[in-house]
Order: structure tokens, then C-alpha cells, then sequence
């Protein structure tokens, strides 16, 4: 009774706050709570608070037939568009540009019969033939992401089948939540699952999670507590455990649930048994995980904002400029309408005007429409993107692959540079950067100022290093003979020596007349004292 009470004044609490996620400051028990949950429900649903996992394999089979209704499969979507809302919701973006929006408005203008100065066919044909061509490329690059979704799809990973009680092969769409995935070495891992077995002995997995946070470093995950012991690999069909876990949410660095036992006996569940989506299998041979969160469900894809239509800042600006020049054209056109009025009253007869070209000629307005079609900046940003990707300096051999544009709208903004971000190594004894020099295309750029300022630094360290190797010299031949030490300084000429000598990025490898020698470089921003390695 104490449990079920306090199950509903958590809900009464959360409901009159209004969040939206788990709140941790309150006396909260997950394990009874979910206890609670089981008692006063009847029906095996899941509620908004966690969600109950049951292996896919023939013992359960009735059980997961329930709670299968409420899991998502493993397939994904990042395209923007479908066919029934491809047509108004491109429309509906296309009118968020001020350029768009004043020319319908000039096309709605002349189908008043007052003040119509066209033919409405005509009117309407300019506009209609920028939004096809901005159609068209949207619909283009919404095509290039849904067939990278399906070649993501269909990728093939090792799942158990209950039928054929072994793991077979079998598309990432295809796997659902329950199912047993055997993973090896460098695979990606295809949907949040909790780690039951690894091949290492301590029972841990390395993961490579730069596909998620962009960190090159391997983490460790360790295997349930129960499993870890096994020597052999678990078998599904022996797999009598149900997991109990947190509805699917966007943290990263959170996960709490607990596999409960066919004795009742729980063990919990934190990240440091998940396996995310997204991440590579790293020096372990093998692992074998059931899945938990499959497709929009898991951590990745929550995180995922979905797809969104990217402005550039050339675009932002051309809207401003553009809603000044319909400001300054309202006042012309009130300067113009004064001015035509006071010619009307003045004169009977109205005069044709025509500005020709200087050589006297009319331009022909076909001539002239040919000509602003390629001014449109549509059509400039589909020549940037077709250089971009046949740009040959971009092409990697090691991959056999070439740039790709996939966000066609904002190809302007690259290189448009405002914030440098460095991250700052032991190596660096002042917390402090300054600018040297920079390369582009081959060409460097040195700030000369800066140049000598650090010139002029180094000149000043060197002469204390100095000074203090001199001291301690004289101190070392005071005392008894000892290993060389391992740093000193050599301002000297790199030459043959029997040491190997280190100045910025200068190396001298070797001795003898064999070895090949490199002249003391100044262009490091910071170089480093000479180091002698001697045998």
C-alpha cells in the first residue's frame, strides 16, 4: 500500500511540474517503483516510465507477442520530405525567402483588374520556374539522404533466430527489440543493447564512440554482473532474464534498469553496460549484447534533431536586403504616382519611354530573361556544389571517395571563419596561443609581428636553459659519476654527432656519415630546447 502511494504521489508531482524529464531531487526507489508498476497493472503495457525488455526466443514467446506492439523497429529516417508533403511543405519553406514572397505578392497584385499591368500567365511564369528549379534540388538532395538511409537498412549483422536457433544474418531494419546480436571486432554496433558477453577475459569492451560525441579514445563497457564469470558464451535459449530499463531519452551518459532473474533476483543496469548505436567494436573479439532501444528509439537518433532546413548567411542577408528594397521601392512608387499625377494635370498627351542600349538597338526580352536566369543564386550554388565535388585535391585514395555537399544550401559558408578552437596539450607551459603563420592552398601567410615577438621569446628561454645546464655541468663534476642526463641543451649546428639531437620539429637521425641530417627549422610557433639522447 506504501509503495502504491507513493508511485502515485511521484506522478501527481510530476504532472503539476510539468517535466518532461526524470527528477532525481525527490526520495525515488527505481527498483520498487517498477515493482509498484507491475502490481497495480494488469495488462502488460508499457508506461511513459520504463519499459520492459523480453527476449525473443522461443520460452517467451507468448510474452513478447504482448509487449512486441510497442517496440519500433530498427529501421530509420532522416529525409525531410514524403510524397504527400513534399509539394506543401517545400512551398511552405521556399515563401520563408522575402524575394519569393514579394514576387507572389506582385503575381497575386496583377490579377486585380485595377491595377493589372501584365497578363496574368506572364506574371505568374518567372515565379513558377524559380520555385520548380528549388523544388527539383531539394528533391534531388531529400533522394541522396533517403538512399543513404537505405544502404544504412540494409547493412547485415549477426542475430539470433528462434526458429533456426543459431544467428544468422539479417538487415539492421530487420532487428527488433529482444533480439540477440553477436557482434566482432570493428562493427558498428547497430541499435542500444546491454552487453551480456565479451570474449575478454575481465569481461569488458572497448568502443570507439566517435560516430556520437566525436572522441577517438576508447571506452570500456563491462559486461552484466552474473555474466562476467562465464567462461562460455551465453546462449539465448538458456536465457531465462526479463530487463526492466528507462523509456527511451536523449542522455548520453545515463542509463538505469535492472535484469531481473526467473528466481526474482535483480541486477542492476547503469552505461557502463549499454552499447550505443553509432559506436565501433575496438580490440575485443566478440561480443553478444540484446537489444534494448532499436531505430528512432535509441540514444542516437533522439539526439538527432531531425532534419531542418539550413539557412546560409548569404541568404539571410539577401532577405534583409531585400525587404529594404521593397521599402525604397513603396517610396518610389509613391514619389512616382505624386509625380505622374502632377504630369497628367499638366499635359494631355503621355510619351512612350524606352531606354536603348548605347549602340541605339531595343534589347530583345528573351535576351534579357536568359540573362537574369543566371544571376539566380540557385543556380550559383549548384556550380559551387559541382566544383566542390570535383575538386581532385579532395579526393582520398586510401577510401576511394570523393567530398560530399550534403546540405546544398549553405555550400557558401565554408570558409567563412570567425572562432578558432585548439586543444590545449601538456605541452603548452603558458595558457596562452598566439598566431604565427597559416597555410591556404599551399601558400603561408606569417604575422610578422607575432613572428618576431616569439623569435625574440625563444632567444630568451634558450639563454636561460643555457645558464642553467652550465650550472648544473659544474655541480655534476663535483659529484660522483652518474648516467648522462637524458636533457641538454645544444644551440650548436646539427652535425654528425653520436647523439640524436631535437630542435621544434628538426630531427638528426642516426651518426656517421649515413645519416641524414635536417637544418634547424624556424617556423614553429613554439620549438622546443634541443634534446641529446645519449646511448
Amino acid at each position: 500500500m506504501t509503495e502504491a502511494l507513493q508511485w502515485a504521489r511521484y506522478h501527481w508531482r510530476r504532472l503539476i511540474r510539468g517535466a518532461t524529464r526524470d527528477d532525481d531531487s525527490g526520495p525515488y526507489n527505481y527498483s520498487s517503483l517498477l515493482a509498484c508498476g507491475r502490481k497495480s497493472s494488469q495488462t502488460p503495457k508499457l508506461s511513459g516510465r520504463h519499459r520492459i525488455v523480453v527476449p525473443h526466443i522461443q520460452p517467451f514467446k507468448d510474452e513478447y507477442e504482448k509487449f512486441s506492439g510497442a517496440y519500433v523497429n530498427n529501421r530509420i529516417r532522416t529525409t525531410k520530405y514524403t510524397l504527400l508533403n513534399f509539394v506543401p511543405r517545400n512551398l511552405f519553406e521556399q515563401f520563408h525567402r522575402a524575394a519569393n514572397l514579394y514576387f507572389l505578392f506582385l503575381v497575386v497584385l496583377n490579377w486585380v483588374p485595377l491595377v493589372e499591368a501584365f497578363q496574368k500567365e506572364i506574371t505568374m511564369l518567372p515565379l513558377v520556374v524559380v520555385l520548380t528549379i528549388i523544388a527539383i534540388k531539394d528533391g534531388l538532395e531529400d533522394y541522396r539522404k533517403y538512399k543513404i538511409d537505405k544502404q544504412i537498412n540494409n547493412l547485415i549483422t549477426k542475430v539470433y533466430s528462434r526458429k533456426e536457433k543459431k544467428y544468422i544474418d539479417r538487415c539492421w531494419k530487420d532487428v527488433t527489440v529482444g533480439d540477440f546480436i553477436r557482434l566482432s571486432c570493428n562493427e558498428v554496433i547497430p541499435a542500444d543493447m546491454v552487453l551480456l558477453f565479451s570474449t575478454d577475459p575481465d569481461g569488458i569492451c572497448h568502443i570507439e564512440t566517435s560516430g556520437l560525441d566525436g572522441e577517438s579514445n576508447l571506452k570500456q563497457r563491462q559486461v552484466v554482473r552474473g555474466y562476467a564469470e562465464q567462461d562460455s558464451e551465453v546462449d539465448p535459449e538458456k536465457f531465462s532474464s526479463r530487463i526492466e530499463c528507462e523509456s527511451p531519452n536523449n542522455d548520453l551518459s545515463r542509463f538505469r534498469g535492472f535484469l531481473e532473474h526467473s528466481n526474482k533476483e535483480r541486477v542492476g543496469l547503469s552505461k557502463e553496460n549499454l552499447l550505443l548505436r553509432g559506436c565501433t567494436i575496438r580490440n575485443t573479439e566478440a561480443v553478444v549484447g540484446i537489444v534494448v532501444y532499436a531505430g528512432h528509439e535509441t540514444k542516437a537518433m533522439l539526439n538527432n534533431s531531425g532534419p531542418r532546413y539550413k539557412r546560409s548567411k548569404l541568404e539571410r542577408r539577401a532577405n534583409t536586403d531585400v525587404l529594404w528594397c521593397v521599402m525604397l521601392l513603396v517610396i518610389m512608387c509613391l514619389t512616382g504616382a505624386v509625380g505622374h499625377g502632377i504630369w497628367l494635370s499638366r499635359y494631355e498627351k503621355m510619351h512612350f519611354f524606352n531606354v536603348p542600349e548605347p549602340d541605339g538597338h531595343i534589347i530583345s526580352p528573351l535576351l534579357a530573361g536568359f540573362y537574369m536566369f543566371w544571376t539566380m543564386i540557385i543556380l550559383l550554388q549548384l556550380g559551387q556544389i559541382y566544383f566542390i565535388q570535383s575538386d581532385v585535391d579532395f579526393y582520398n585514395e586510401k577510401t576511394d571517395s570523393i567530398v560530399q555537399c550534403r546540405a546544398l544550401n549553405i555550400a557558401e559558408d565554408l570558409g567563412q571563419i570567425q572562432y578558432l578552437f585548439s586543444d590545449k596539450t601538456g605541452t603548452l607551459t603558458e595558457n596562452k596561443m598566439v598566431f604565427r603563420r597559416c597555410s591556404v592552398a599551399g601558400f603561408d601567410y606569417c604575422h610578422e609581428e607575432n613572428a618576431r615577438r616569439l623569435e625574440s621569446y625563444q632567444e630568451a628561454v634558450s639563454e636561460d636553459e643555457d645558464f642553467i645546464d652550465t650550472v648544473s655541468g659544474s655541480l655534476s663534476n663535483m659529484a660522483k659519476p652518474r648516467a648522462p642526463s637524458c636533457r641538454t641543451v645544444h644551440n650548436g649546428p646539427l652535425g654528425n654527432k653520436p647523439s640524436n639531437h631535437l630542435a621544434g620539429s628538426s630531427f638528426t637521425l642516426g651518426s656517421g656519415e649515413g645519416a641524414s641530417e635536417v637544418p634547424h627549422s624556424r617556423q614553429a610557433a613554439f620549438s622546443s630546447p634541443i634534446v641529446s639522447m645519449n646511448a
